[in-house]
């Protein structure tokens, strides 16, 4: 295939040189003796505890930006506080009970608040409070016995008829003559919480005196990034070390939780296998339906699991918290395993991908890593993984396996000392760390991706603008020839950009001459002090909407690690071009890879996907011809997603997180 979009790629651009240049229920949790402002955040996100008045603060440098950062509250202990002023800070108009049962509002009062002459009224219809003194939060419902399902709250009945309207409304409340309140909302998505994201101490929007707020699913976790001071780690890539994820998982003793989105493995599943028959209390989740569908490999390495006693768990579907379930991770025992890369041959087995990992053995870090993985594993969009293999569809395996491909060990992996690591998430605080720190780059940034979702991406202006201060920036992109034009594309639109503005910027393609298959590697270093390893990819949807895990680990021995084989890869070969034939070489491998595409077969996908899903928007996994199922001429992949959508909570138009559905 790759051969044939070539040969037409060629074609094309001769044609140009001979012319002219072209121009749930969630439960409470609990990981070990260290308690942290994660395990606080992750019981306000399930409903356990009461969060504060205030929510997260957007970006140091700007106020206004629009990366996403989650709306309840990140910093607590979980304790009540005394307020001011009373007024409505959580809005639940559409859970996923029969008709709307337990819609509820929160209402946050001041000590000792009197009810007695309250009312609330959507200017239709009204209903009074009942006559009670009240303190603190209460969820006010017309349905208590239902409500008291859905939150920690004490549920507050209403008397009268009022229901929240679920394609948006305001809502008012009154003592008497007197207005206590407004908050006006948009649609409710399913399944998700209005968040009140006024600033504190002030009653609504400052021109309007209506408070406003920002959606959330019920049960996604809205976490800090968490800081802890370490000694050492373990630096690895792949596809040169596919030995540190099996010795990792052959090192636990008593706990074992692996993350991940594709799962096809079989040196892993024995590795798992073994450590359950050696009584280790072994728990895999997965995502239920990634891109194309979930791999036919899938089904017999789960099965193996199963019988193996390894507790799997499944999550996805309808509803689902998160978009893709898309972290690499695993914590064994007192030890953080984090990759890029799938667990699957051409991932973690060494078969294909360029990937990062690393291992760090922290008790601190590996509670709170389990903490989120409790969360994620136990959250009311999961299900067993005997239920998922009774009822699931498998996507077909390829009419020809390839066989394996063995690539040399040019980078071993290495003991290095760190000084700290901060354990980042999405959606909840990734996108915000990440931009404070590309924000406070002095000297270099190094950025390594199988694709970018466009010169748009928040992560990518950071990285622009840092280039505009005197920052060397080079970014170096897979050349696979299902990325290739969209990655060529983006390469001369950052080219333009550095030559009219005579920026330090450096975009390539990598050709990876028998050391690697492809980039897969989600990875930056920052002044050669800083480096990022984990699942993010650099689009909208993998920042706002997916479940991702990042570590950014502060040292420059880790640093000159993942250096060397970034400059080893950008060295060993690239390909760049004069910017007067950038955008006919462009064009011409968009016309190669649309005739390319007409020989793609596809698979069937577990879930609904949503149409106008643009190629910029997937990033893609391994050489399979699985491809997403809703546009037959997708580039192949057991995908890693991710500017895909699909039905889900975070369905429909939700241009106010900056995704860019097309």
């Amino acid at each position: 295939m790759r051969v044939r979009v070539l040969l037409v790629a060629v074609l094309v651009c001769g044609l140009f040189a001979s012319g002219s240049a072209a121009v749930l229920v969630d439960t409470p949790l609990t990981a070990g003796e260290h308690r942290s402002s994660i395990d606080a955040a992750v019981e306000r996100s399930n409903g356990l505890a009461s969060p504060p008045t205030s929510t997260q603060p957007s970006l140091r440098s700007d106020p206004t930006a629009s990366a996403l950062a989650c709306p309840v509250a990140a910093q607590s202990d979980g304790v009540p506080h005394d307020v001011a002023e009373s007024r409505i800070v959580e809005l639940y108009p559409n859970p996923t009970t029969p008709e709307n049962a337990g819609e509820f509002f929160v209402l946050e009062t001041p000590p000792e608040t009197s009810l007695e002459t309250w009312t609330v009224t959507d200017g239709h219809t009204t209903a009074s409070f009942p006559n009670e003194t009240v303190s603190g939060r209460a969820a006010v419902t017309i349905d208590a016995d239902e409500t008291a399902a859905l939150t920690d709250d004490d549920p507050l009945e209403l008397e009268g008829h009022l229901r929240l309207a679920t394609d948006g409304d305001s809502l008012e409340i009154r003592n008497g003559s007197e207005r206590i309140d407004t908050v006006s909302y948009d649609d409710a998505p399913e399944a998700e919480r209005w968040y009140r994201s006024d600033v504190d101490g002030e009653s609504g929007n400052s021109s309007t005196g209506v408070g406003s707020g920002q959606w959330w699913p019920r049960g996604a976790t809205c976490l800090p990034s968490t800081d802890v001071t370490a000694e050492d780690a373990t630096a690895f890539v792949l596809p040169d070390s596919p030995e540190i994820p099996r010795e990792t998982i052959r090192d636990a003793d008593e706990q074992l939780s692996l993350a991940g989105y594709t799962f096809t493995s079989d040196a892993i599943t024995s590795e798992l296998v073994a450590a359950s028959e050696r009584g280790v209390d072994v728990e895999v989740l997965i995502e239920s339906g990634p891109v194309g569908g979930a791999p036919a490999a899938t089904e017999p390495t789960l099965e193996a699991l199963e019988d193996g006693g390894v507790d799997v768990r499944v999550t996805g579907g309808e509803h689902a918290r998160y978009r893709y379930h898309h972290p690499k991770y695993a914590v064994a025992d007192e030890t953080v395993l984090v990759t890029s890369e799938n667990w699957k041959p051409s991932g973690v087995g060494g078969a294909s991908s360029r990937g990062w990992g690393i291992t760090i053995e922290n008790a601190a870090l590996a509670s709170d890593l389990g903490t989120v993985f409790d969360a994620d594993f136990e959250g009311r969009d999961t299900e067993s993984g005997t239920s998922y293999l009774e009822d699931g569809s498998f996507a077909e395996p390829e009419d020809q396996e390839r066989s394996p491909s063995e690539f040399p060990s040019n980078h071993p992996p290495e003991s290095v000392e760190i000084d700290s690591v901060e354990l980042l998430f999405a959606p909840d605080n990734a996108e915000p760390r990440l931009r404070e720190l590309l924000e406070g780059a002095e000297d270099e940034i190094l950025v390594k991706q199988a694709s970018i979702g466009g010169p748009d991406v928040s992560l990518v202006e950071e990285t622009i603008d840092a280039a505009r201060r005197g920052v060397d920036v080079r970014i170096l992109l897979d050349s696979s020839w299902y990325v290739e034009a969209d990655n060529a594309e983006l390469k001369a639109a950052l080219e333009q950009t550095a030559a009219d503005e005579n920026l330090p910027l450096e975009v390539a393609l990598v050709e990876p001459e028998n050391r690697f298959e492809k980039i897969h590697a989600k990875g930056v270093i920052i002044d050669g002090e800083t480096t990022v390893v984990g699942s993010l990819n650099w689009n909208d949807n993998s920042l706002q909407n997916n479940r991702e895990v990042v570590l950014a680990v502060h040292g420059d021995e880790a640093a000159a690690y993942y250096k060397a084989v970034f400059d080893a890869d950008w060295e060993g070969g690239t390909w760049s071009l004069p910017i007067g034939l950038a955008l006919g070489v462009v064009l011409a491998l968009l016309v190669a890879a649309l005739i390319g595409r007409r020989y793609i077969s596809f698979g069937d996908s577990r879930r609904s996907v949503a149409d106008k899903v643009s190629d910029s928007q997937i990033d893609y996994d391994s050489g399979s011809n699985v491809i997403d199922p809703v546009t037959p001429e997708k580039r192949p992949d057991e995908a890693d997603p991710p500017d895909a959508t699909r039905s889900g909570p975070r369905d429909g138009n939700r241009s106010r997180r900056g995704e860019r559905d097309r």
